[in-house]
């Protein structure tokens, strides 16, 4: 009896100590509190750390057993996992440690609550949308046709959501929301009903016309600004697609620019929790001095913009009354100090009623007016990062002022600084 409980502790005790191995260590170097806070680890990094069979695939627990939120996620399309994102809550200063478990691939992955969404929407001959991973969008030198359910490729989390036109406009806008849900499935059915008007759900809160609207692209030459629109090609891939984030690419070719053709490729990668989405813009054959350029829809404002420091940014925005419900919208973008360029404001000129028609069907110019924008530097073949916040003040009492809006994109901003640490 007494050799049967000296061998069950020392059994306890040889697993334990191999438990307490895989482990991985994060500490919040900020006196704050940060939710929902992904982290992102590649295999090679997670393999690296432990002896394990490459057919095994992990698992992520709380000290109380619970598990930790987590996608695996095929970034290069090799059919292999790449990374792992992992959604965790820090208190301040405070050191999360979890554990890892490693299972064959019965029963996995573990369902999470979904809370980012993508969507691009195909319409069929029989009226329907079939859900793509990659299409191309049609061009319009002939004609001008919607295809796409919602007129765009759709994102979201369970805060805000997103669509960018998929077509030679290739204009962003807004799904202000009032709950949790994931709607970008159902856009443009009957099942959701009229997106721009008031639900349970929320709506289509902006007004976008012939300006940037909610974090368009443009290059900036000259002190001229050329949109990232109507080129030869623009494709939408789907890189992944989860609980903890979402990402995708637009890509394009044939963007004209001052007579000389560039490519693009935007990556829009959206995260749960967060007012705001990433943008990671790279432009191959950048002209000399010239800045990528994105910026806020200006057609209601009545007060002035601002601008603003916070952390290792720069921050522009807008804050009023100025939402398609005429109620209080806030919209700001935020780029790299390091990177920052020149900061402006278009014309308020209505270029279509003046005659420059791209999409007559749509009421629609090329020519970007009614924006407030901010550059950064364009270095061919690198990526320049931005992040487009946007709040409703339906949705909380906290958006109802514009101090309210700044200081939750000051707070972000800082987070956005110093990254949570990873412990040896």
């Amino acid at each position: 009896m007494k050799l049967n409980f000296f061998l069950g502790m020392m059994i306890s005790a040889f697993l334990f100590s191999c438990g307490k191995q895989d482990t991985l260590r994060f500490q919040n170097p900020q006196n704050t509190e940060r939710p929902d806070e992904v982290i992102v680890l590649t295999k090679e990094e997670l393999l690296s750390k432990f002896a394990v069979q490459q057919d095994l695939f992990p698992l992520f627990r709380h000290a109380d057993n619970s598990l930790v939120p987590f996608q695996l996620d095929d970034m290069d399309a090799d059919g292999q996992w790449d990374e792992v994102a992992l959604l965790l809550h820090f208190s301040p200063e405070e050191t999360v440690e979890i554990t890892v478990e490693w299972v064959d691939g019965k029963n996995y992955p573990p369902d999470f609550e979904k809370r980012t969404n993508l969507r691009l929407g195909i319409r069929q001959e029989n009226g329907s949308y079939k859900e793509v991973d990659y299409y191309q969008a049609l061009p319009c030198t002939e004609s001008f046709e919607i295809i796409a359910q919602g007129e765009s490729v759709n994102w979201e989390n369970d805060k805000i959501g997103f669509r960018n036109y998929f077509d030679c406009r290739n204009v962003k806008d807004i799904f202000g929301k009032l709950q949790p849900v994931m709607i970008a499935d159902i856009v443009g059915t009957p099942e959701l009903g009229d997106y721009h008007k008031l639900a349970d759900w929320g709506m289509d809160v902006l007004h976008c016309g012939s300006s940037l609207g909610s974090g368009g692209i443009a290059l900036m030459k000259n002190d001229s600004l050329f949109r990232l629109g109507s080129t030869e090609v623009y494709e939408y891939h789907k890189i992944t697609e989860g609980p903890v984030r979402s990402v995708f690419d637009l890509r394009y070719e044939g963007w004209e620019v001052d007579d000389k053709m560039l490519k693009a490729v935007e990556r829009i990668t959206i995260y749960p929790g967060k007012y705001w989405f990433e943008s990671d813009v790279t432009v191959e054959g950048c002209p000399e001095s010239s800045q990528i350029v994105t910026g806020i829809v200006t057609t209601y404002l009545k007060r002035d913009p601002f601008a603003f420091d916070a952390g290792d940014f720069r921050c522009i925005g807008t804050h009023d009354v100025q939402s398609e419900n005429k109620d209080e919208l806030g919209m700001a973008v935020i780029v790299p100090k390091s990177e920052s360029g020149k900061i402006g404001r278009t014309t308020d000129i209505n270029f279509f009623n003046l005659g420059y028609e791209t999409v007559p069907e749509k009421g629609f110019s090329q020519i970007i007016s009614e924006t407030y924008y901010i550059g950064q530097k364009c270095t061919s073949g690198k990526p320049g990062k931005h992040y487009f916040f946007t709040v409703w003040g339906l949705d909380q009492e906290q958006w109802k002022t514009e101090e309210g809006f700044k200081k939750y994109i000051a707070a972000e901003a800082n987070k956005l600084s110093e990254n949570i640490v990873i412990l040896p």
